[in-house]
Protein backbone atom coordinates (compact mmCIF):
# COMPACT_ATOMS: atom_id res chain seq x y z
CA UNK A 1 0.00 0.00 0.00
CA UNK A 2 1.47 3.19 -0.56
CA UNK A 3 1.47 5.61 1.88
CA UNK A 4 1.63 9.41 1.09
CA UNK A 5 2.14 11.58 4.36
CA UNK A 6 0.46 8.44 6.49
CA UNK A 7 -2.20 8.77 4.14
CA UNK A 8 -4.05 5.85 1.95
CA UNK A 9 -4.59 7.81 -1.32
CA UNK A 10 -8.60 7.63 -2.57
CA UNK A 11 -9.68 8.23 -6.27
CA UNK A 12 -13.73 9.25 -6.26
CA UNK A 13 -15.17 8.99 -9.62
CA UNK A 14 -18.42 10.53 -9.24
CA UNK A 15 -20.36 13.08 -11.02
CA UNK A 16 -23.41 13.56 -8.39
CA UNK A 17 -22.27 16.15 -6.15
CA UNK A 18 -24.38 15.20 -2.67
CA UNK A 19 -22.85 11.55 -3.43
CA UNK A 20 -19.19 12.70 -3.38
CA UNK A 21 -20.15 15.10 -0.33
CA UNK A 22 -21.50 12.09 1.70
CA UNK A 23 -18.57 9.94 0.43
CA UNK A 24 -15.96 12.46 1.48
CA UNK A 25 -17.66 12.57 5.16
CA UNK A 26 -18.24 9.60 5.69
CA UNK A 27 -14.58 8.52 4.66
CA UNK A 28 -13.64 11.17 6.82
CA UNK A 29 -15.33 9.70 10.29
CA UNK A 30 -13.34 6.92 9.60
CA UNK A 31 -9.92 6.38 11.71
CA UNK A 32 -7.64 6.17 8.98
CA UNK A 33 -6.65 9.17 7.15
CA UNK A 34 -7.92 9.26 3.37
CA UNK A 35 -6.50 11.84 0.86
CA UNK A 36 -9.75 11.56 -1.40
CA UNK A 37 -9.28 12.88 -4.76
CA UNK A 38 -12.57 13.64 -6.89
CA UNK A 39 -13.26 13.30 -10.84
CA UNK A 40 -16.70 14.25 -11.92
CA UNK A 41 -16.86 11.89 -15.39
CA UNK A 42 -15.00 9.04 -16.87
CA UNK A 43 -12.36 11.53 -19.02
CA UNK A 44 -11.08 12.98 -16.38
CA UNK A 45 -10.51 9.38 -14.46
CA UNK A 46 -8.72 8.35 -17.29
CA UNK A 47 -6.92 11.38 -17.40
CA UNK A 48 -5.78 11.41 -13.23
CA UNK A 49 -4.82 8.08 -13.85
CA UNK A 50 -2.48 8.40 -16.83
CA UNK A 51 -1.23 12.10 -14.96
CA UNK A 52 -2.40 14.20 -18.42
CA UNK A 53 -3.08 17.98 -18.44
CA UNK A 54 -4.40 19.53 -15.26
CA UNK A 55 -3.26 16.09 -13.45
CA UNK A 56 0.07 15.55 -13.95
CA UNK A 57 0.91 15.96 -10.53
CA UNK A 58 -1.43 13.32 -9.67
CA UNK A 59 -0.71 10.91 -6.62
CA UNK A 60 -1.33 7.45 -8.20
CA UNK A 61 -4.34 5.71 -6.04
CA UNK A 62 -4.20 3.18 -3.38
CA UNK A 63 -8.30 2.38 -3.91
CA UNK A 64 -10.92 3.59 -6.78
CA UNK A 65 -14.38 3.90 -5.78
CA UNK A 66 -15.72 4.20 -9.22
CA UNK A 67 -19.83 4.56 -10.02
CA UNK A 68 -20.72 3.24 -13.58
CA UNK A 69 -23.32 6.71 -14.61
CA UNK A 70 -20.76 9.04 -15.67
CA UNK A 71 -20.89 11.68 -18.42
CA UNK A 72 -18.74 11.68 -21.31
CA UNK A 73 -17.33 8.41 -21.19
CA UNK A 74 -19.22 5.28 -18.36
CA UNK A 75 -17.94 3.81 -15.47
CA UNK A 76 -18.26 0.25 -17.75
CA UNK A 77 -15.55 2.03 -19.49
CA UNK A 78 -13.46 3.32 -17.21
CA UNK A 79 -13.15 0.05 -15.45
CA UNK A 80 -12.29 -1.55 -18.87
CA UNK A 81 -9.20 0.60 -19.63
CA UNK A 82 -8.15 0.58 -15.98
CA UNK A 83 -8.16 -3.45 -16.23
CA UNK A 84 -6.29 -3.48 -19.46
CA UNK A 85 -3.58 -0.98 -18.60
CA UNK A 86 -0.59 -2.91 -16.59
CA UNK A 87 0.47 0.02 -14.59
CA UNK A 88 -2.81 0.35 -13.27
CA UNK A 89 -4.54 -3.09 -13.00
CA UNK A 90 -3.75 -4.23 -10.09
CA UNK A 91 -5.27 -1.02 -8.00
CA UNK A 92 -8.16 -2.59 -6.67
CA UNK A 93 -11.82 -0.68 -8.29
CA UNK A 94 -15.15 -0.82 -6.06
CA UNK A 95 -18.32 -0.12 -8.24
CA UNK A 96 -20.08 2.33 -6.09
CA UNK A 97 -23.63 2.64 -8.26
CA UNK A 98 -26.85 2.90 -8.11
CA UNK A 99 -27.95 0.21 -10.58
CA UNK A 100 -28.50 -3.18 -8.82
CA UNK A 101 -29.13 -4.25 -12.47
CA UNK A 102 -27.91 -7.92 -12.85
CA UNK A 103 -26.19 -7.20 -16.08
CA UNK A 104 -24.97 -4.30 -14.64
CA UNK A 105 -23.52 -7.06 -11.86
CA UNK A 106 -22.52 -9.09 -14.42
CA UNK A 107 -20.33 -7.14 -16.77
CA UNK A 108 -18.59 -5.24 -14.61
CA UNK A 109 -17.17 -8.77 -12.72
CA UNK A 110 -16.45 -9.66 -16.49
CA UNK A 111 -14.47 -6.44 -16.59
CA UNK A 112 -12.53 -7.38 -14.02
CA UNK A 113 -14.49 -5.12 -10.62
CA UNK A 114 -13.11 -5.76 -7.56
CA UNK A 115 -16.27 -5.85 -5.54
CA UNK A 116 -19.84 -3.98 -6.49
CA UNK A 117 -21.82 -2.14 -4.04
CA UNK A 118 -25.14 -0.43 -4.74
CA UNK A 119 -25.99 2.69 -3.03
CA UNK A 120 -28.44 2.67 -0.43
CA UNK A 121 -30.83 5.59 -0.99
CA UNK A 122 -31.01 5.51 2.73
CA UNK A 123 -28.58 8.07 3.82
CA UNK A 124 -27.34 6.04 6.94
CA UNK A 125 -27.05 3.24 5.29
CA UNK A 126 -25.25 4.92 2.54
CA UNK A 127 -22.89 6.06 5.48
CA UNK A 128 -22.28 2.79 6.82
CA UNK A 129 -21.82 1.12 3.49
CA UNK A 130 -18.96 3.90 2.77
CA UNK A 131 -17.52 2.81 5.98
CA UNK A 132 -17.41 -0.25 5.48
CA UNK A 133 -15.54 -0.13 2.26
CA UNK A 134 -12.59 1.80 4.15
CA UNK A 135 -13.06 -1.07 7.34
CA UNK A 136 -12.41 -3.76 4.33
CA UNK A 137 -10.44 -2.67 1.56
CA UNK A 138 -8.06 0.04 3.71
CA UNK A 139 -8.02 -1.75 7.05
CA UNK A 140 -8.46 -5.11 6.75
CA UNK A 141 -6.76 -5.77 2.59
CA UNK A 142 -3.15 -5.70 2.04
CA UNK A 143 -2.86 -3.43 -1.05
CA UNK A 144 -0.25 -3.49 -4.01
CA UNK A 145 2.59 -1.25 -2.91
CA UNK A 146 3.97 1.62 -5.36
CA UNK A 147 6.75 -0.89 -5.80
CA UNK A 148 4.61 -3.64 -6.96
CA UNK A 149 1.98 -1.86 -9.24
CA UNK A 150 5.14 -0.35 -11.53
Amino acid sequence: MSVHNGSIQVLLVEDNPGDVRLTKEALKEGRLLNDVSVVGDGVEAISFLHRQGKYADAVQPDLILLDLNLPKKDGREVLAEIKADPRLRRIPVVVLTTSSAEEDILKTYDLHANCYITKPVDLEQFMRVVRSIEDFWISVVRLPSDEEIK
